[in-house]
């Protein structure tokens, strides 16, 4: 049999990449397969610091993680989740939710193996977390986040093969939206919180007018992505990488301009939404409590993308652009939109209503 490569120290390298900003990554090989770790900055002072920290952990990782493939029934779960957490982690768009749904995932599934993973156990994980008072979307999250633990371990060299992870029947998508004196309650409840009364209403508005997710809104910087003189936004940071949730370009509405020029004009932080000159990262505690005193139900902030496609829709715009406004990156998401739009089928109708001869 051939030899394998010998293994290698851990080192930093820049990996330019077409079109977008250069990111530090850490290489190194085991033995058996090369290895890389996104830092996930282009400065090379922040990637030392990563790489430092980063390194403290790297033996005892070595020690734990298989540097040959294992079968599902050597395997523990907890180290096929860990193993993903710390390599595959840093490079998805939202990580840190990831890290919650590991850590739920690890509370149940504790030290059983991968071969453990079986469409019964899977039921049993599901109607546990259901007890719990999760909702069924959120434990189809979490066991389509074992799903690409397990996939991605037998990827890149950790399992001989990878079980089928059973899902949950996928549940109807909501169809709650706000209507405009909804929408009007709410920014006004939310103007009247004295410590959210200058960023929660922007937040609003941003998702109200531009269809934009929550992290991409809290995430925003004033430079480069908010140009006010060409009248664009762009939700695509510099050093993001690109993923299936696309994030859209689009032309800033009048009545949203101003609000961002006001905002722009009283801002001492480089992000769009900050409280005291510091960036928001949750904004879900305030939004909150302004439905509550809005006296809306079933309301979270992603409603507020769904409002824009729905008002898109009933304003007669096509699909096709419903779909470049919200970033969409299959036009099929976009169709749950279809049946707000005026000309719903009405082809058609027209085509069954046409005269026609009966020969």
């Amino acid at each position: 049999m051939p030899r394998g490569r010998s293994r290698s120290e851990p080192r930093l390298f820049l990996e330019e990449r077409k079109d977008r900003t250069p990111i530090w990554y850490i290489r190194w090989h085991d033995g058996q397969r090369a290895c890389k770790r996104s830092t996930g900055t282009s400065s090379r002072r922040e990637a030392d610091k990563i790489f430092a920290r980063w390194l403290v952990d790297y033996e005892k990782e070595s020690e734990r993680l298989p540097v040959s493939p294992r079968y599902p029934a050597e395997a523990r779960i907890s180290d096929v989740l860990a193993v993903y957490a710390k390599e595959r982690g840093p490079e998805l768009a939202d990580a840190a939710r990831v890290g919650q749904m590991i850590k739920r995932l690890l509370s149940w599934w504790q030290d059983r193996k991968v071969d453990a993973i079986r469409p019964i156990v899977c039921n049993a994980y599901r109607d546990a977390r259901l007890e719990q008072g999760a909702q069924l979307g959120t434990v189809r999250k979490e066991l389509g986040c074992l799903r690409a633990a397990v996939r991605w371990a037998e990827k890149n060299g950790y399992l001989v093969s990878a079980p089928f992870v059973q899902l949950p029947a996928k549940p109807p998508n909501k169809d709650r939206w706000l209507t405009r004196s909804e929408a009007a309650r709410l920014l006004w409840t939310a103007r009247q919180e004295p410590k959210s009364r200058l960023h929660l209403p922007l937040f609003i508005m941003l998702a109200l007018y531009t269809g934009a997710r929550s992290e991409a809104i809290l995430s925003l910087k004033w430079f480069p992505q908010v140009d006010l003189d060409r009248g664009v936004i762009d939700f695509n940071p510099p050093d993001r990488e690109r993923t299936n949730k696309g994030r859209a370009i689009v032309p800033i509405p009048r009545r949203l301009r101003w609000l961002l020029e006001k905002a722009r004009a009283r801002s001492t932080s480089p992000y769009v939404l900050s409280y005291h000159g510091q960036r928001i990262l949750k904004i879900k505690h305030s939004f909150a409590n302004a439905c509550r005193r809005a006296g809306l139900d079933d309301v979270t902030p992603h409603t507020l993308r769904h409002t824009c496609g729905t008002w898109l829709a009933q304003q007669g715009v096509e699909l096709w652009d419903i779909a470049g406004w919200l970033g969409h990156s299959d036009t099929r998401t976009t169709e749950i939109y279809a049946h707000h739009h005026p000309g719903y089928l009405i082809k058609a109708r027209n085509a069954l209503d046409r005269p026609r001869n009966i020969g």
